[in-house]
């Protein structure tokens, strides 16, 4: 009786620290760093090429970039262990750190500020030139666990007293780009998505603003936080930091269209905490 007692609690535990990520290495000899998936996964991983390069001689550790199928998968990832480092949104880093034991480290910094906004946007030809006219129409949202394609423009537009499902019926895209052509193309008549990147969708010529016209800017709110998991060794972690605080490579710094990455805490992401609450959002079941 005791010798199986003994081994249904090791087996118990083992389920445990498998689950919530406990177990994983403390110190690996490859680092698995995960990127949003607002584009295709190719893109982004060519695109930080650099950010490998420069992690890999800063932290004398092979990288390997991880690019999710989606926020949903990647905030799994991290709950189990299997990424180490992970620039989340910020939504998605709260339902992430819900899940899992991990800690924000650090943000990019644009113009001196750790913040950016979304964009709530519509389709001129269909007669959307402002947030009122979105009453009774369809709107594209990205991810549901994005802040800046689903969370923020929803907060907007409920100020607004337009709310889901009853002024309006809401789409979920998946991406920040697949929001923006599909307003441009008429099939939603209006979208939310960050404010950065719909102005590179338009830098690029990729948004006709002829076609799409920008209704409203949200007020600032702190970037996309990078993480790591806190049960890395605590050497390891304060090198992570530092070769991101340290970083002023320009090619490391492009895809993220920054100056630099500044420190930030979890403090900081009460805000997306506390607009969730306005929104009825159950975090938990996300």
């Amino acid at each position: 009786m005791k010798k199986s007692f003994f081994v249904l609690a090791a087996l118990v535990l083992s389920l445990l620290t498998t689950s919530f990520g406990y177990a994983a290495n403390p110190d690996p000899d490859v680092l698995k760093v995960a990127l949003l998936p607002d584009e295709s996964s190719s893109t982004v991983i060519k695109n930080n090429e650099p950010l490998k390069n420069y992690l890999e001689k800063s932290l004398g550790k092979k990288i390997e970039l991880v690019v999710t199928t989606d926020y949903s998968s990647m905030i799994e990832a991290m709950r189990h262990g299997r990424i180490d480092v992970a620039y989340f949104g910020p939504l998605s880093y709260v339902l992430a750190k819900s899940k899992s034991n991990i800690e924000a480290f650090a943000a990019i910094t644009k113009k001196g500020s750790a913040t950016y906004q979304a964009v709530v946007i519509g389709n001129i030809g269909a007669g959307i030139h402002s947030l009122a006219d979105i009453k009774g129409k369809d709107v594209a949202y990205g991810d549901q666990a994005s802040t800046s394609s689903h969370l923020i423009p929803k907060s907007m537009l409920l100020d607004q007293g337009l709310a889901s499902g009853k002024e309006y019926k809401e789409h979920f895209l998946g991406a920040h780009d697949a929001v923006a052509l599909s307003v441009q193309n008429g099939k939603a008549q209006a979208g939310g998505l960050s404010r950065p990147i719909f102005e590179s969708l338009v830098a690029k010529g990729v948004i006709d603003l002829t076609k799409v016209k920008p209704l409203a800017y949200s007020k600032p709110f702190p970037e996309y936080p990078w993480t790591m998991r806190s049960d890395l060794k605590p050497e390891l972690k304060e090198k992570i930091k530092s070769a991101f605080y340290q970083a002023k490579d320009a090619e490391v710094l492009k895809p993220f269209k920054a100056e630099g990455f500044t420190a930030m805490t979890d403090a900081d992401y009460n805000v997306v905490r506390d607009l969730a609450k306005i929104l009825n959002l159950d975090l938990a079941k996300m």
